[in-house]
C-alpha cells in the first residue's frame, strides 16, 4: 500500500537549517508530483512546496521561497526538502505527499526556538 516515511525533524535554533527527508513506497514514484505540507499547532495544514515527477519544476508557498528547496531521488524514491534561515514561524509538523493519493505519513516535527 502507499506509504510515506518522513524523517530528518528537530530542534533549530533561529536562523539554523534542517534537511527533512521522506521515503516513498506502493505506487509508481518516478511518475507522481510530490509535496511537502505542515501543519502548526492549531492551524490548518498548509502545502509548502511541490515538485514535478521529472524534478524539473518546483513551486514553494511565498512564506518559504528562496529558503527551502524541494528536491527528489527517483532512483531512491525519496524526496527531501532542505529549509535554511528557520524562522519561530516555520514550527510545525512537517508531511510529505503525493497529491494524488489521499495517505498520509506520520509526519517529522521541527521546532525553531532558541
Amino acid at each position: 500500500q502507499v506509504q510515506f516515511v518522513e524523517s530528518g525533524g528537530g530542534l533549530v535554533q533561529p536562523g539554523g537549517s534542517l534537511r527533512l527527508s521522506c521515503a516513498a513506497s506502493g505506487f509508481t514514484f518516478s511518475s507522481a508530483i510530490m509535496s511537502w505540507f505542515r501543519q502548526a499547532p492549531g492551524k490548518e495544514r498548509q502545502l509548502v512546496a511541490s515538485i514535478t515527477s521529472s524534478g524539473r519544476n518546483t513551486n514553494y508557498a511565498d512564506s518559504v521561497k528562496g529558503r527551502f528547496t524541494i528536491s527528489r531521488d527517483n532512483a531512491k524514491n525519496t524526496v527531501d526538502l532542505q529549509m535554511d534561515s528557520l524562522k519561530p514561524e516555520d514550527t510545525a509538523v512537517y508531511y510529505c505527499h503525493a497529491p494524488r493519493f489521499q495517505t498520509w505519513g506520520q509526519g517529522t516535527q521541527v521546532i525553531v526556538s532558541s
